[in-house]
């Protein structure tokens, strides 16, 4: 009987912001799906289902950019090494068509013909900041030149005849006729960084945004200026980002101000401001007007579904995370499936996979503030707590029903904790820097320390009573609870080098150790811990570990980016799942039930798998 896995669902991570940075979204010229970016990550979502995603991972390196070809079949994506790859859309495997390396040096935008038979690029290159040339050759048709600094958007008109303009940190827009293209002239009328210019879709104008919160508008054909929204001034903040209505009359705008703003561009009046919210978080770097959708998107990654009738409440908000993730859990709720993730900036997720009010594929969080720093490791106790433990000093119980944060539910820790684990009776065992603490009921109970072996994992006995303790020198010890104590009887095991991580099964008949020799070791619980086998397999350290409901099972992941889910009673039945998150290593691994597996990465992305013993 073959072992085999299929990937199920894809859940997306949001987009990767930086403060004071515009971000760029490509629409599909069908109007269903949109593109940003992610790491090493091309991201397409559906736009009327974000539900739906689908990630390409081709890029060796930090993609920043990423647009549809007029035709919709390419994408063409840049990363910060100046590479170009061109690659297909129609098919599941994504071809790579065309790669090239127009210059050395982050892509900061991307603009194609109507034909979709030339590309521009531009952004910070050592010896040229853009480039223009034959998507099928590479052959150059023109020169973009004109500006003394990093270029940060290009756009081209798509109607005869073509046009091509750009926006630089130089303070100017730069116009040129085509092709071959040459420069006309530069307009002067910013006074600080042009983030954004972009041609109305009919190609009757084109705009430029700043910096400095103007919005100029200018003449397709000669790029003579005509005029400025909103007058004075189009935002308070700088302007990161314009996008047009299909029908070249309108335009959004969005803004450091943390308001996006429609336009009237006949009368250069703004129709209405969508005030986006009052924390830093809420500065909106980009935006796309697709069909009827506006989008706009939030320096905290939430992709925004803007409400022309209502403009301080959006449609709905996607959120979920744009840092990589570092741990994860399951919990089932009256009978509803919760993902749990922890990532590197301390934000957790809770995804859905319910039917009730919550879709599938449904991104929440908690309210109110939370862990401050990369939430190292979490877990559900029997009080439906979400039990956390993060680099900022604290554990944390949260209750997953109540979906907030609370002061009252967090133990300040003397030092870090990179560990937890829980069991009956309210029990949890955090693992710190040269430190164990016994918790009980949210209180610190017990705690260990000037210890002869640096803790790295811990796991607590689903019944409450011995406590393992993997240490760097490889040996994993065994307290007994007493009470409120931790007692050393002097009972330890060996794993095969430094411990990484450990976990009872859900039975407490089996103890699971990976090590940085890239070995998992699995002890029997009731044969006073004899070894029951080990599996061999990964190529490198093994990070994480995670039992299948029915303990006959356990899967494991690794900084070989391999996810090996093992057979207890026979370390040769196996399955092997290759580039789970290719470029990424996995990060956490959780079981939904026996033939769900649920694995997250340094992606930012969450995939489910469905397994078939």
């Amino acid at each position: 009987a073959n072992m085999t896995y299929e990937l199920k669902r894809v859940f997306a991570s949001l987009p990767q912001m930086e403060r004071g940075v515009a971000k760029v979204l490509g629409g599909d010229p069908k109007g269903n799906n949109f593109l940003y970016t992610n790491g090493k990550s091309v991201i397409i979502r559906n736009i009327d289902n974000p539900a739906i995603a689908d990630i390409y991972t081709e890029h060796p390196h930090q993609v920043t950019v990423a647009k549809y070809a007029p035709s919709g079949f390419y994408i063409a994506s840049g990363d910060v090494s100046g590479k170009i790859r061109i690659w297909d859309t129609t098919q599941k495997e994504h071809l790579l068509k065309y790669e090239y390396q127009p210059f050395g040096g982050k892509i900061k935008d991307i603009a194609w013909t109507e034909d979709s038979k030339r590309i521009a690029c531009v952004g910070e290159g050592r010896e040229k900041f853009g480039a223009v040339f034959l998507w099928d050759t590479g052959s150059s048709v023109g020169e973009i030149s004109g500006h003394s600094k990093i270029i940060n958007s290009v756009d081209i008109k798509q109607t005869r005849p073509y046009r091509l303009i750009t926006g630089s940190d130089d303070n100017c827009g730069a116009f040129f006729e085509g092709p071959p293209f040459k420069f006309k002239f530069s307009s002067t009328d910013h006074s600080r960084f042009v983030n954004c210019v972009r041609f109305s879709p009919d190609g009757n104008r084109f705009c430029t945004a700043g910096a400095d919160g103007q919005i100029f508008l200018y003449d397709g054909k000669t790029g003579e200026k005509i005029g400025a929204l909103g007058g004075a001034k189009a935002h308070e903040g700088g302007v990161y980002a314009v996008s047009w209505s299909p029908d070249s009359s309108q335009l959004i705008s969005a803004s450091g101000d943390k308001t996006v703003k429609l336009w009237d561009v006949g009368t250069s009046t703004a129709l209405t401001t969508f005030n986006m919210g009052a924390d830093v978080m809420d500065q909106q770097l980009g935006c796309l007007w697709q069909k009827d959708h506006l989008l706009s998107i939030s320096l905290s990654g939430y992709i925004n579904y803007l409400d022309k009738s209502n403009p301080d409440r959006p449609l709905r908000t996607i959120k979920g995370h744009s840092k990589s993730i570092q741990s994860l859990t399951v919990h089932k709720n009256k009978g509803r499936a919760y993902i749990y993730s922890g990532s590197h900036d301390g934000h957790i997720n809770i995804l859905s996979l319910g039917k009730l009010k919550m879709k599938t594929g449904e991104n929440d969080c908690f309210s109110g503030k939370g862990h401050s720093n990369l939430v190292t490791k979490m877990a559900v106790d029997e009080a439906d707590q979400l039990v956390t433990c993060s680099m900022d000093d604290t554990v944390r119980f949260t209750n997953v029903t109540k979906k907030e944060y609370s002061a009252s539910n967090l133990v300040k820790m003397d030092i870090q904790p990179k560990h937890v684990s829980v069991a009956t009776g309210g029990l949890t065992l955090a693992v710190c820097i040269g430190q164990v603490v016994l918790l009980k009921d949210q209180k610190k109970v017990f705690t260990l320390d000037s210890l002869d072996y640096e803790p790295e994992a811990g796991a607590i006995h689903p019944g409450g009573s011995i406590a393992a303790v993997g240490g760097g020198d490889g040996k994993v010890r065994l307290y007994s609870v007493q009470g409120n104590t931790l007692k050393d009887e002097g009972k330890s095991v060996e794993a095969k080098g430094p411990v990484t991580d450990m976990a009872y099964s859900k039975d407490g008949a089996y103890l699971a150790v990976t090590d940085e020799k890239k070995v998992v070791t699995v002890f029997t619980v009731a044969d006073d811990y004899s070894i029951k086998n080990d599996f061999y397999g990964h190529h490198a350290k093994v990070v994480t570990l995670a039992w299948s409901p029915d303990n006959e099972h356990f899967a494991s992941g690794g900084m070989d980016m391999m996810v090996y889910v093992w057979t207890v009673n026979d370390a040769d039945k196996r399955l092997k799942i290759p580039d789970a998150h290719r470029l990424h290593h996995v990060s956490g691994l959780a079981w939904i039930d026996e033939h769900t597996l649920v694995t997250t990465s340094h992606d930012a992305s969450i995939k489910q798998w469905t397994l078939k013993f």
